[in-house]
């Protein structure tokens, strides 16, 4: 039996989201767990599709695509195009409640939490993609909080580090508050 979780982050370019899944890669392999991460973006730089996807395991991956996702993070309507499709039955889909107001449908629970409102109430938008992560971790058990912490300190600028920390914190606790 395979011990896979098959992630994807998906939104708009400018969310962050490539960076997230770097931030999320290094949590898992710094817990001795293999990666593969594979993105896909419109040649837009800010306002087109963009996503990550992320296969983990104890053993190398086989593919690095994910063909039947465990978690998806939906930060945009304009990724829910073919969401529903690669879900795997009983699967959690993590959705911006403002910006994705019409969420897939499917086998799989559906979660809409105020993630940019909440951004933009800590003082910056561009923080989003923090809270989401600390959302994704806190929901789904899927890597320690300790290494989660430690990969958003080492990977984004000294001088938005405290304010990521305190985005990641918050995404914990809306993940707290929905278990």
């Amino acid at each position: 039996m395979s011990d896979e979780i098959e992630i994807r982050l998906s939104g708009s370019g400018g969310q962050g989201l490539q960076l997230s899944a770097k931030i999320l890669s290094r949590a898992f392999t710094d817990e001795g767990k293999n990666v593969a991460q594979s993105q896909s973006y419109e040649p837009t730089s800010r306002g087109g599709m963009s996503r990550s996807d992320l296969v983990i395991g104890s053993d190398i991956p086989d593919y690095p695509l994910a063909s039947a996702v465990d978690y998806m993070l939906i930060l945009d309507q304009i990724a829910i195009k073919g969401a529903a499709e690669v879900m795997r039955p009983g699967g959690t889909v993590i959705t911006d409640v403002k910006l994705t107001p019409e969420p897939p449908r499917g086998d799989f629970k559906v979660l809409a939490l105020p993630i940019t409102e909440t951004a933009i109430k800590l003082g910056n938008v561009r923080i989003a993609n923090v809270i989401a992560l600390g959302v994704l971790a806190g929901l789904g058990e899927l890597c320690s909080r300790e290494s989660l912490e430690s990969a958003v300190g080492s990977m984004t600028p000294p001088k938005f580090r405290d304010l990521n920390m305190k985005a990641l914190r918050t995404g914990y606790d809306m993940a707290a508050a929905r278990l």
